[in-house]
């Protein structure tokens, strides 16, 4: 069993495709069907089955891809540690994030961290609560930004750092517009611009509405906080956002009113694998974090 039959077989298995799993390797299709052959015969097992125009995996190919991954994705880490092991400096950094925190948190605290390591590298990706939790739990990112913070969960550990306020967003020409602040009971008999199903903003909002005494009547749902901001903007309902996710940055804009009664609050939390340790500079970037977010939090205290 060569190493090579095992990237190409995580790969065919990933892809469900020789083809694609070949474009992705920069190989010929031949090289890696032989392999995939190679690697059956060896094992003495059928891995794959076809199914219309795709490759599925048998039984024991399941239970074979959960193993190797695990070991590759280990190895691969292993290889990272090496080449980082005398200076953390030069690392990699794979941070997930939720799009609300895009606009301002993340070029801020990747701004702040790259002034001390500024040849620290980062890989960046967005996503919702499920996809951020798994990407974390399968070792594609290091560490992850997420709201609402899990309870409890096998896979993932980690702290929340920041409490961060939601504020009301209604149309420019709205009544409450011009109001420093409503009671979200105010907001009763409007039309709701939420977050698709999914996202953890939307069981926050709904929860303070319950809260307040009514259930949000909906008239769209998105995936972005612009095109929420944007739908209020044009007159389409009102909304909850969070405070960072209010920067002005387009002509059409809601007015923003903040909500005294219930205060309405997202936890953020930061996560990491729960059985896995930290590359040198992933762990660094860490520390780095939560000292970012307590000296935030005691500016803001003073202040």
């Amino acid at each position: 069993m060569e190493l090579r039959q095992l990237y190409y077989f995580v790969k065919v298995a990933k892809k469900e495709h020789v083809t694609q799993a070949a474009e992705e390797l920069h190989v010929a299709q031949s090289a890696v069907s032989r392999q995939i052959h190679q690697l059956e015969e060896e094992l003495g097992v059928k891995l794959f089955i076809q199914k219309g125009r795709n490759l599925q995996l048998t039984p024991v190919g399941q239970l074979l891809y959960k193993r190797i991954e695990a070991v590759l994705r280990s190895l691969e880490r292993t290889v990272q540690e090496v080449h980082e092991f005398h200076d953390p400096n030069c690392g990699e950094v794979r941070l997930g994030f939720p799009h609300s925190l895009g606009i301002h948190l993340i070029p801020e605290v990747v701004s702040e961290f790259r002034k001390i390591h500024p040849n620290v590298k980062f890989r960046l990706k967005q996503g919702n609560y499920a996809s951020l939790i798994k990407d974390v739990s399968s070792g594609d990112t290091d560490l992850a930004f997420i709201s609402p913070f899990p309870d409890e969960s096998e896979q993932v550990t980690g702290q929340i750092v920041l409490m961060e306020e939601l504020s009301a967003i209604v149309p420019p020409n709205h009544p409450l517009a011009g109001e420093e602040s409503i009671v979200l009971e105010q907001l009763k008999d409007e039309m709701f611009v939420l977050f698709s199903q999914g996202y953890s903003l939307r069981p926050i909002v709904w929860d303070a509405c319950e809260q307040a005494g009514f259930s949000p009547k909906i008239s769209f749902e998105g995936e972005e906080t612009d095109t929420i901001r944007g739908l209020v903007a044009a007159g389409m309902g009102v909304s909850l956002l969070p405070d960072m996710a209010l920067f002005q940055t387009q002509k059409l804009e809601p007015s923003r009113v903040r909500i005294r009664e219930p205060k309405v609050v997202r936890p953020i939390g930061l996560i990491r694998r729960i059985d896995d340790k930290l590359s040198p500079v992933a762990a660094v970037f860490y520390a780095f974090l939560l000292q970012f977010f307590e000296n935030r939090e005691n500016s803001q205290s003073v202040k």
